[in-house]
């Protein structure tokens, strides 16, 4: 399938006179959430959609089910002009949108690295017998590539005789943290239609974001390209992200070694514009729901298309990454004074506070978190473990149960005979190192991802340690 050779720069999707569409979200979790309420903001008609009741019911109340930054504003805001609704009714869904976004989840596979499309298939096969219109039904979950011809399948399989459906493509690039100015301001639009008419009616799905960029005297790039293309953009981004904080995490081993600095190295490397300074901070490793299962779905991808030989450096990239979990209990055991056998570091009778338990700051996420995986392999070391994070701590008290769990910050790390930062929230930043002297039984730090100031907590006597610094 190809995209037809329509205008593809900015300007024509401004000036064109499309009426808007009314846009549909199905799937309304950080994804389908975030983009619901910032298209209302940009002006469209907009319903999302879930078979999460209690979900459905928390939006249209102006309450956010998980913690993004800035959208709960948008939200009421949207909610209350009426541009914005949720529903868990499919019929309702239907009947009210002509571009229909798909935001479902595509974890891994639970007997494999494989994407599990499961969640695509039931929204797409529920939807579909149920449109009595011409529309289109937009991609924005991240799948492997040859997904959309699949989902063209589907669609021709359910719609009714007359009906005409087509699917498009526009995948997502949000950061969460980030996620509403990458919606509104995005650093660049990716589209992917087969006919002349649906990428005319997918294009004026997006005139609000170019509409905006124009009034801020900012430019955002359009890509108009094919179907295959526009499905490996996201996992391919992804991946090569992974490579470049794999990479500087190998060099970290290397620096701790070698007597080096891996800070100082990547702000040496990062220089070089051909580098750049971003994705370069080694630390305990990446993690999230998108990097480490997009990198082994692609990597499981090309296995299966028969090209698996040319990315297997994939699978290295996630192991150097897991073995960043395995290298900080390491630490933290040396920082201790104790013993790593074999069978690993054994921490018993220790109190270890751990400050951060998600995935990275600004978010509840506590998805693959290196932070709350090392928590839990302390404990399992033996070591007494209290968990405090600013955002997270009711999902990690639901994922790990095992951890203690305190707030404020001052009683979790008292009497702690070891303290982790693990996740780089400002707050953590900005410690005074004297004032938490006073409360913790001993001064030992463990800094998971370079965030602090070294010779400011040497200075008030504490015992340092950070990632891949002597």
């Amino acid at each position: 399938m190809r995209s037809t050779n329509l205008p593809n720069d900015a300007e024509s999707i401004i000036t064109s006179g499309v009426t808007r569409p009314r846009l549909t979200f199905l799937g309304v979790g950080p994804l389908g959430g975030t983009y619901a309420a910032c298209y209302a903001e940009l002006g469209y008609e907009v319903l999302g959609y879930d078979i999460d009741e209690g979900r459905i019911s928390k939006f249209n109340d102006g309450q956010l089910p998980f913690y993004e930054r800035g959208l709960d504003e948008l939200l009421t805001k949207n909610l209350a002009n009426g541009r914005l609704r949720f529903t868990t009714d499919i019929d309702e869904v239907a009947e009210f949108g002509d571009v229909h976004f798909l935001c479902v989840g595509t974890p891994s596979r639970p007997d494999s690295n494989s994407a599990d499309l499961s969640y695509l298939e039931s929204c797409v096969t529920s939807l579909a017998p149920r449109l009595s219109r011409q529309c289109i039904i937009v991609g924005k979950s991240t799948v492997p590539v040859g997904t959309s011809s699949w989902v063209q399948q589907l669609i021709d399989q359910h719609t009714s005789d007359g009906v005409d459906v087509e699917v498009a493509w526009s995948p997502e690039f949000l950061q969460e943290s980030n996620a509403v100015q990458d919606v509104m301001r995005p650093n660049r639009v990716v589209l992917a239609a087969q006919s002349e008419w649906a990428q005319q009616l997918l294009q004026a799905a997006h005139k609000g974001v170019f509409e905006l960029a124009a009034q801020e005297d900012r430019d955002v790039p359009l890509v108009v390209t094919d179907f295959a293309t526009a499905e490996l953009v996201k996992v391919a981004s992804n991946a090569f992200l992974s490579t470049k904080i794999s990479y500087i995490n190998a060099m970290a081993d290397l620096c701790e070694v070698a007597g080096g600095d891996v800070t100082a190295l990547a702000r040496a490397m990062g220089h070089d514009e051909r580098i750049g300074q971003k994705f370069l901070r080694a630390g305990i490793g990446f993690g999230g729901g998108c990097l480490p299962k997009d990198l082994r779905a692609l990597a499981s991808r090309a296995q299966e298309l028969g090209v698996g030989e040319s990315l297997r450096f994939l699978a290295e990239i996630d192991e150097v990454n897991t073995r960043r979990r395995t290298r900080a209990v390491t630490i933290a055991a040396e920082l201790c004074g104790r013993d790593v056998g074999p069978a690993g570091a054994r921490m018993e009778g220790l109190h270890v506070t751990v400050l951060g338990a998600t995935f990275k700051p600004d978010t509840d996420d506590i998805r693959d978190s290196p932070a709350l995986d090392i928590a839990r392999r302390l404990r399992n070391a033996g070591a007494t473990v209290t968990v405090y994070d600013p955002k997270g701590i009711d999902n990690a008290r639901t994922a790990q149960p095992e951890l203690n769990y305190a707030k404020p910050l001052s009683e979790a790390v008292e009497g702690a005979d070891l303290v982790c930062v693990l996740t780089p929230w400002e707050e953590f930043r900005h410690l005074d190192p004297a004032a938490l002297g006073d409360i913790v039984s001993h001064r030992r730090i463990l800094d998971g991802m370079n965030a602090l100031d070294p010779q400011l907590w040497r200075n008030a006597g504490w015992e340092y340690r950070g990632m891949g610094r002597s």
